[in-house]
């Protein structure tokens, strides 16, 4: 793993959120995208090398939505920069953790996605991201 890639943060109302971190981190929401498949609006900020991802759900049986309902708005995930996302996903599952999925799936800005089930990262849900190739979009 190279860095951390972002922190996902869920909130319940995309816009009023994005003004809050815009006014708190003093930085623009760069990015605003959706992504059907996992039922998710997202939005970007970066401050330095930082970014922060802002979620909320684009329907009531998404994750995010069930995330809410169940623990309020705040900190989701932390996501980790990787360069081959399979070589990731296969070292940690050979290390005994559990992963989301058996592929990994297109996300928001751009990247591969895969996520660690909290129950075997300590009660934190991890994403993994790698870069899309810009000859590959």
């Amino acid at each position: 793993m190279n860095k951390i890639e972002h922190i996902g943060i869920a909130v319940a109302d995309l816009k009023a959120a994005g003004d809050l971190y815009e006014k708190l981190l003093n930085t623009p929401v760069y990015k605003i995208e959706e992504v059907a498949t996992e039922g998710v609006k997202t939005a970007f900020l970066q401050s330095g090398p930082n970014k922060v991802e802002l979620l909320e759900a684009s329907n009531p049986d998404s994750p995010i939505a069930k995330f809410i309902a169940k623990k309020g708005e705040g900190i989701h995930h932390i996501a980790f920069e990787v360069d081959d996302i399979n070589a990731e996903m296969a070292r940690l599952k050979n290390e005994g953790f559990i992963l989301l999925s058996d592929e990994p799936k297109r996300g928001a800005d751009n990247k591969l996605v895969c996520f660690v089930h909290p129950k075997s990262a300590g009660g934190v849900l991890v994403e993994l991201c790698q870069s899309i190739a810009q000859e590959n979009l």
